[in-house]
């Protein structure tokens, strides 16, 4: 277990101690250090502290920072699409059909069983023994761009980033019918749906705030290809929104149409553009996912 020890100065006193420790530790994000202080992992004066106490001059603090457990996931050498790779993140191209992180039912053959391989021990511990170094995920069936941070420097600066909605993420895909509107936006709020708790669904009641934004990239006789533009990031989020108004997306059989044509293996979703501010650097990076043959072959077909 690592630990931190400080001792207040007038520079910080009558500061929060959540802020106080973002200020003296800036490897670690606000957001990581108050759920530390949640756990009981801060002591101040020997004593646990709760978020609420401001700290006083000479108080002796302690952080005891516990160590990523030894994840018990298995590292396999399954080949990789890589986008972009450095000592902080590797962007992965993640194919169709492949399951993001070790799930009931899906313990071999996911992106975090081929990331271990890859890059052996540098990969963060953040999220704890199930999914080490992942900051977000795409859906099994949903192809294209997920990061994956090689420390915790790395992970606590692209979750800030999620959480502050500034990472670009475009998607593109095929929905049922015609768009009336040439480009929109789907402001509606997601949470679980209120009889079937595998699926999401728009909920006015209990769901948590969500927006899409959408725009035609071309029309086709039953179809339009699209792209969906993420300002927050729900599960499912392009998938219920689009189904929210009547445009199911082409292949998914839990938000639209169990009759699949053209033998597809779920939704024709695909996460191409993903950009971020880099942890390190600071310089905004935009990175490309080429589209896959499945979905290519399909828009020639269409």
């Amino acid at each position: 277990m690592d630990e931190f020890r400080f001792e207040i100065t007038e520079e910080t006193e009558d500061e929060r101690i959540d802020k106080c420790l973002s200020m003296l530790i800036d490897s670690l994000s606000r957001s990581f250090i108050q759920k530390m202080i949640k756990d009981g992992s801060v002591y101040v004066n020997g004593q646990p502290v709760k978020g609420s106490y401001r700290v006083r001059a000479e108080d002796n603090v302690v952080f005891r920072l516990p160590k990523a457990v030894e994840p018990d996931i298995a590292p396999e050498p399954i080949p990789l699409d890589i986008l972009y790779e450095d000592d902080d993140v590797v962007v992965v191209n993640k194919p169709k059909g492949m399951v993001v992180h070790p799930a009931a039912g899906h313990y071999s053959g996911t992106l975090v069983n081929a990331l271990m391989y890859h890059c052996g021990s540098s990969l963060s511990g953040i999220n704890g023994v199930m999914r080490p170094g992942i900051v977000h995920r795409i859906d099994m069936d949903t192809t294209g761009s997920v990061i994956a941070c090689k420390n915790d420097f790395a992970h606590n600066s692209i979750a800030e980033q999620l959480k502050a909605h500034t990472v670009t993420r475009r998607y593109h895909a095929i929905c049922h019918g015609i768009l009336k509107d040439e480009a929109g936006i789907i402001d509606r709020p997601i949470g679980r749906h209120p009889t079937d708790r595998k699926k999401m669904a728009v909920n006015e009641k209990n769901g948590k705030h969500a927006v899409t934004h959408y725009r035609v990239l071309k029309y086709f006789s039953r179809y339009t290809y699209i792209e969906c533009e993420l300002e927050t990031g729900r599960t499912h989020q392009i998938r219920v929104h689009m189904s929210s108004i009547g445009h199911p997306l082409l292949g998914d059989e839990t938000y639209g149409s169990r009759n699949v044509p053209f033998q597809l293996q779920g939704q024709v979703l695909h996460a191409k553009t993903l950009g971020f501010r880099h942890p390190a650097s600071g310089a905004y990076l935009e990175l490309d996912a080429p589209l896959p043959a499945y979905f290519s072959h399909l828009l020639e077909i269409l």
